[in-house]
């Protein structure tokens, strides 16, 4: 699906700029010369010529106007803004810790036949798109080998945010770390570790800072792009696999109300999934992104408030008269 190739690409790459953005000084913080680097330049407050008595109190006040006030409420406004639109789309298009868990889930799925080792019941072996993906225990050594490589990665590349990564890399190569470096390294690869392999779903959910920002944010805008549902062809669900609540990393249910859906990454696999189960169905999907009066539906559809969902929302869309049939055709046939 062009959705997912999209999104795919884009949390590759800011996945790479994670990893070396403190290489080239595009963004740190080093704890040698105390200041931040930021797209290359040294990023002070201006203090020092205050201190040094070269400027006055009032230009010095400016200065941390300028240089600190500014910038963090700019980053903070564009957060809730695009958060308050959107949701945690920073989440599931960007976010490097969630570029690991979609990654640790699909290895644990071939190891396992679960995305999480706390789920209850096996995943169906056949996917949305037909395909069919049985567990294997040998592919246990790549997700116990993966997580380790993340863990070790993240820990390193955090370090790198604090001091030299010249001098990080360069102590690694030649095993010369030092105590403190080895300790933060050694201790960080272990707690990410454990973190990636039994507790990434609870922190994202529940331990992220900035994924709960966005969260409370997009609810408080009963008009913000949400998984919408056609609840008017419910009975059509009997005839699928729970393909939508199947394919979500977060482990939850996209046909539910918007407050259960509250960690919802918008990563659209619920959607991609219900449209090639339904691809050879002449109504089509289910699942949509919806917003403005649309999302109204999924937003106030609690405590016995039931909005009308406006015809326009889900229109159907005729599929292409040469579109593959795989996925419709074999929820038919686990039907039967």
């Amino acid at each position: 699906m062009k959705t997912q190739r999209l999104r795919l690409l884009l949390q590759g790459s800011f996945f790479i700029l994670f990893l070396f953005a403190p290489v080239f000084d595009l963004f740190r913080f080093d704890l040698n010369v105390k200041h931040f680097y930021f797209l290359g330049m040294n990023w002070t407050l201006g203090l020092d010529d205050f201190l040094a008595h070269r400027i006055g109190p009032v230009q010095a006040a400016f200065n941390l106007i300028l240089r600190g006030g500014l910038p963090i409420l700019g980053v903070i406004a564009t957060g809730v803004w695009v958060s308050y639109k959107f949701g945690r789309l920073y989440c599931g298009w960007l976010c490097p810790h969630f570029s690991v868990v979609e990654t640790i889930n699909g290895m644990l799925r071939r190891a396992t036949g679960k995305q999480s080792i706390w789920d209850k019941h096996l995943l169906p072996e056949r996917n949305a798109d037909g395909s069919i993906t049985r567990p294997n225990p040998w592919y246990w050594f790549l997700v116990v080998g993966l997580a380790l490589a993340f863990a070790f990665s993240w820990a390193t590349a955090l370090l790198t945010y604090m001091l030299p990564p010249a001098e990080i890399y360069g102590n690694l190569w030649n095993a010369t770390l030092t105590g403190n470096q080895a300790r933060f390294i050694g201790v960080g690869t272990f707690l990410f570790f454990i973190e990636f392999m039994f507790a990434r779903h609870l922190f994202c959910r529940f331990g992220c800072a900035i994924g709960l920002f966005q969260s409370l944010a997009w609810m408080a805008n009963r008009k913000a792009l949400v998984i919408g549902f056609n609840r008017k062809r419910t009975e059509a669900c009997v005839e699928c696999n729970a393909a939508c609540d199947n394919v979500c990393p977060m482990r939850i249910k996209p046909r539910s109300i918007k407050r259960h859906m509250f960690t919802c990454t918008q990563c659209n696999q619920c959607v991609d999934a219900c449209t090639q189960v339904n691809v050879g169905n002449p109504q089509g999907t289910l699942l949509k992104w919806v917003d403005n009066e649309c999302a109204l539906d999924k937003s106030t559809r609690d405590f016995g408030h039931h909005d009308e969902i406006p015809p326009h929302c889900f229109q159907t869309v005729q599929p292409p008269m040469n579109a593959d049939k795989r996925g419709f055709q074999s929820v038919q046939q686990d039907r039967r």
